[in-house]
C-alpha cells in the first residue's frame, strides 16, 4: 500500500504505554519540506532534502551525491526482490535512528561504521557552540544517553513530519569485516570487561569442552570459532535480541521500511560523510574526522580470521547475513567455502 504524499507513520494501537507503530514506504517523488530558518536574522536557505532534490549544486557534489542515491536505489529494488514483508514497528525499533532538528537531518547509527565520530559530528552540529571540535569529544562520552535525540522519544505525529521532510541517513559496511571488527573489540581487548562477563561466559560455557574455572569466570578468551558458534544457534536469538554491534543492519535500521534518502558506505567513508555535510551546509566549518588507526579490519583481516571456520559454519553465517550482503550490494567474500 502506497499512501499519497510521501510515507505515513500510522498508530495502530495504543494499549497503556505499550503502542505499536505502522509504517508505510515513503514515496520517492521529489518532497516538499519546509524552508530551513538560517542562523542569521531574516535569512532561509533550502533544507538538506531540498537541496538533495533540487540537483543543482557544483558537479562534483552532484556526482557524489549520485553514488549515495544509486545505493539507495539498488537497496529498494533488493527489498521489492528478497525482504519479507513487515510493516509494524515498535518504538524500541526507531532508537537508532537520531535527530538534528537544527539542520533536518536523521541518521541510522550502526556500531563498526564510523558511528562514534558520526555521533560527535552530530553533537557539534546540535549543540549550540557548547562543542566546536569533533574530536575532542571522548568516545564514551559520544555514547551517553541522552546526548543526542532519537526518533523514539517523539509523539507519532512529530515522527510523520520528521520522516517525511529530514534528510534520512545511513552509513553501512561490508558485513563480515564489520563482524570481524566487532569480535576484535569486544572479545580481545583487555578492557572491555563487560562484554566478557555478559556475552564470554555464555559463549564458553555453551561453546567450549571442559572450559577452565577462569574461563568460565572472565569469559576473556573467547575465539572467533566460538563465537561464530554462538551467533548460528538458534537458541541465542531466542533468549534475546542480538546485541547492536552484531546485529544485522536491516534490523537496527529498516531500510525496507523508512526510506533512507542517502546510504554512504564504510569503505568510501570520507567522501560520503563529505556529501552529507555539504548537504548539510556545514562544508566550511566542520569536517568529518579522518581514521588514524593502521589496524582497520578490512578483506584480508577478515579471511585470516574465517580461514579457521569450517564450511559448515561458514555457510550458516553467511545465510545469517545474507540480507545485509544482499541489501547494500556486497559481493559474496572469495574466502568463503561453503558450497
Amino acid at each position: 500500500m502506497r499512501m499519497p504524499g510521501g510515507g505515513r507513520l500510522l498508530l495502530a494501537t495504543c494499549l497503556g504505554s505499550l503502542f505499536v507503530l505502522v509504517l508505510f514506504f515513503q514515496s520517492i517523488t521529489r518532497p516538499e519540506p519546509a524552508m530551513r530558518t538560517d542562523s542569521r536574522p531574516g535569512k532561509s536557505r533550502r533544507s538538506p532534502l531540498q537541496t538533495l532534490y533540487k540537483g543543482d549544486q557544483q558537479p562534483e557534489l552532484l556526482a557524489a551525491q549520485r553514488s549515495l542515491q544509486g545505493r539507495r536505489e539498488h537497496l529498494e529494488q533488493g527489498c521489492l526482490s528478497h525482504k519479507r514483508k513487515r510493516q509494524v514497528l515498535s518504538p524500541e525499533d526507531l532508537k537508532h535512528l537520531i535527530v538534528d532538528d537544527k539542520h533536518g537531518l536523521i541518521y541510522c547509527y550502526v556500531p563498526k561504521v564510523a558511528c562514534t565520530n558520526w555521533k560527535r559530528v552530530l553533537m557539534v552540529l546540535t549543540s549550540d557552540g557548547r562543542y566546536i571540535n569533533p574530536l575532542a569529544i571522548p568516545a564514551n562520552e559520544a555514547h551517553v544517553a541522552g546526548n543526542l535525540r532519537t526518533l523514539s522519544e517523539f509523539s507519532v505525529p512529530e515522527i510523520n513530519r520528521r520522516l517525511r521532510s529530514y534528510l534520512k541517513f545511513i552509513f553501512v559496511r561490508e558485513p563480515f569485516e564489520r563482524l570481524v571488527s566487532a569480535y576484535r573489540n569486544k572479545f580481545t581487548r583487555s578492557y572491555n570487561t563487560a562484554f566478557h562477563k555478559r556475552y564470554g561466559t555464555k559463549i564458553i560455557r555453551r561453546n567450549r569442552p571442559d572450559p577452565e574455572p577462569e574461563a568460565l569466570e572472565k569469559g576473556s578468551d573467547v575465539s572467533f570459532p566460538e563465537f561464530v558458534q554462538y551467533l548460528v544457534d538458534p537458541r541465542t536469538q531466542r533468549e534475546e535480541p542480538f546485541n547492536e554491534h552484531w546485529e544485522r543492519v536491516h534490523s537496527l535500521c529498516h531500510p525496507c521500511l523508512i526510506h533512507y534518502d542517502l546510504v554512504g558506505k564504510y569503505e568510501t567513508l570520507e567522501p560520503d560523510a563529505q556529501a552529507v555535510l555539504e548537504l548539510a551546509g556545514v562544508q566550511g566549518t566542520l569536517q568529518f574526522p579522518t581514521s588514524g588507526k593502521s589496524t582497520r579490519t578490512d578483506g584480508n583481516m577478515a579471511a585470516r580470521f574465517f580461514k579457521h571456520i569450517s564450511p559448515f559454519y561458514q555457510k550458516k553465517l553467511f545465510n545469517l547475513y545474507r540480507m545485509d550482503f544482499l541489501l547494500f550490494n556486497y559481493s559474496t567474500p572469495e574466502y568463503l567455502r561453503t558450497r
